[in-house]
């Protein structure tokens, strides 16, 4: 049986975004100096991170979904998708591709494949 090739872009879509997401919020700090600087990107940092817990579970999901062809976990990725996306709306545009690839792959899933309930 065939893995959906939408799943897979939207697995390298996410993994890509995600990791763009941890090393900028995350990563070493500006070189600019200052304590209101630190403050500001704590801040910052403390806005974001909802978009990108969900971002990576969701992510997480997908890969899931992808590798054992189970519909639960490619509905759960959209799901998580749509979530951090509503979430920090800002950043809508970088998660609403995969989103939208999760429940087109969703729906031509089929009901007798492997990991559905």
């Amino acid at each position: 049986m065939k893995r959906s090739k939408l799943l897979l872009i939207s697995g390298i879509i996410g993994t890509i975004y995600t990791a763009y997401l941890f090393s900028y919020f995350l990563g070493s700090p500006s070189r600019a100096s200052g304590i209101s600087n630190e403050i500001g990107g704590a801040i910052a940092t403390l806005i974001v991170a909802p978009h990108m817990v969900l971002t990576l579970l969701a992510v997480i999901f997908n890969w899931l979904g992808f590798a054992l062809r189970a519909k639960w976990a490619v509905l759960v990725a959209g799901i998580l998708y749509a979530v951090a996306m509503a979430v920090f709306i800002i950043y809508f545009m970088f998660v609403i591709i995969e989103m939208i690839m999760c429940f087109i792959a969703y729906a031509r899933m089929k009901k007798t494949e492997r990991g559905t309930i």
